[in-house]
């Protein structure tokens, strides 16, 4: 059987409990149908017709689509072809996280409130999401912006609850000395909460408070500040890259081009 190369499946390296489909340039139809999953997902390009249950909605590149568990949909092109990107998350897990952040006990999981958004915020969530959740580098990265995702898509009408708003500067602290620590281990998010007694939600939250982003984020940040430094000392880049624990050479260099706007290459050319 030959293979359709315009769509892609996979299971998520970091979290059993989310798929990734994305299609590149696809012309196929379906008919309507549910996932027992949530479903949400960007159009990268192109328009579509969207129906879900009985409200039908025309939508177009930047788009973010929101499906809730067992709603009826369908979602096809309307000039041809389009390119999107979809992640189906376990309901059940989901609504875990949900509870944690919004700290409710009387539903299973919170639906979405429309079929769809159209601000740029909710599209680079996705964006940042998908990209981490198809890696197979940092736990610690998907999982923190899976939260900030959940938070995004569902506050508006679900207010934080109170005990969350105040930063637990003493606890997170330990958060940051542990990263300091160990700067090459790639430590979950649960250890973190587990050794400093907070909520996952609570503890990223917190950090973001009193340093300005979130534990994922502040790891790398530390990271390519020694990784300059051993480049300066001319350390190879492999070896900077595994002594620093990042997945491989690749993984490295895009992060630190992200930071510094030149190859570690290139910047260590200028001290060795």
């Amino acid at each position: 059987m030959a293979q359709d190369d315009t769509v892609f499946f996979k299971k998520s390296p970091l979290l059993p409990y989310a798929e990734l489909r994305r299609a590149n340039g696809s012309t196929a139809c379906y008919q309507t149908h549910s996932h027992d999953e949530f479903s949400f997902g960007v159009i990268d390009k192109g328009r579509a017709n969207y129906q879900n249950l009985n409200k039908h909605n025309d939508i177009s590149q930047g788009d973010t689509v929101t499906i809730n568990p067992g709603d009826a949909h369908s979602c096809n092109p309307a000039d041809g072809e389009w390119s999107y990107r979809m992640l189906f998350v376990d309901a059940a897990y989901l609504g875990q996280q949900q509870h944690e952040i919004f700290k409710g006990d009387t539903w299973d999981f919170l639906p979405f409130d429309d079929n769809y958004q159209k601000d740029a915020r909710s599209y680079q969530l996705f964006e940042q999401l998908f990209n981490s959740l198809l890696s197979q580098n940092d736990l610690l990265a998907a999982e923190c912006l899976l939260l900030d995702y959940i938070q995004h898509a569902f506050e508006a009408k679900h207010a934080i609850h109170p005990d969350l708003i105040r930063p637990d500067i003493n606890r997170v602290s330990r958060v940051k000395d542990m990263i300091m620590d160990a700067l090459e281990q790639n430590i979950a998010l649960d250890d973190f909460s587990q050794e400093v007694g907070l909520s996952r939600y609570h503890l990223v939250r917190s950090f973001k408070q009193a340093y300005g982003q979130s534990p994922h984020a502040f790891q790398l940040d530390q990271r390519i500040k020694k990784a300059k430094l051993l480049l300066q000392d001319g350390r190879s880049l492999i070896d900077t890259a595994s002594d620093l624990g990042f997945a491989d050479q690749s993984h490295f260099q895009r992060h630190f081009k992200k930071r510094m706007a030149i190859t570690p290459r290139h910047y260590q050319s200028f001290f060795v």
